[in-house]
């Protein structure tokens, strides 16, 4: 007994005065703290998967992204089978949907439904907070062709 409280007394100071403890010294702390636990006290009760990743979920605030894949999951739900076909939701940022059409026609198309499109999101997406759709074609094709290629005029550069 006496000997423990040396030792106690011995890495409390050392502590105290270092701001640090030794691997030992931490090692012996835990393994104190682990002798005083008992196999029926409050805290060791079992917990259910379901409730830990709820817990997760909310502890990471994770429930923005979960949303937000439920949307790009389930975007044939929101719009329609064949309009989905011809588009695909690709980001959520600063409370804008962009949303990529196959051709400028598709952009144009959903865009005139883009009030009917924001009242279903809202309805089926509640936790989601978007406030308008930014639809756009396809993107242009790149000039840039290689891993090493030249910066500047590239390929239209015809006047030597």
């Amino acid at each position: 007994m006496a000997d423990d409280f040396a030792q106690k007394f011995y890495f409390a100071m050392r502590e105290a005065i270092t701001g640090r403890m030794t691997k030992d010294a931490k090692r012996r702390v835990e393994k104190s703290k682990n002798k005083t636990s008992k196999p029926f006290e409050s805290g060791r009760d079992p917990i259910l998967a379901g409730a830990t990743i709820d817990n997760l979920i909310r502890d990471f605030n994770w429930e923005t992204q979960l949303g937000e894949a439920d949307l790009f999951a389930g975007w044939a739900k929101v719009v329609g089978e064949t309009n989905a076909a011809s588009s695909s939701p690709e980001v959520l940022s600063n409370r804008v949907l962009h949303i990529r059409c196959k051709s400028t026609a598709w952009a144009a198309q959903l865009r005139l439904m883009e009030p009917q499109i924001l009242e279903r999101i809202r309805a089926e997406f509640s936790n989601l907070e978007i406030d308008s759709l930014k639809f756009s074609g396809p993107a242009a094709p790149s000039w840039k062709k290689g891993l090493r290629s030249v910066p500047g005029r590239g390929p239209r550069d015809t006047y030597g």
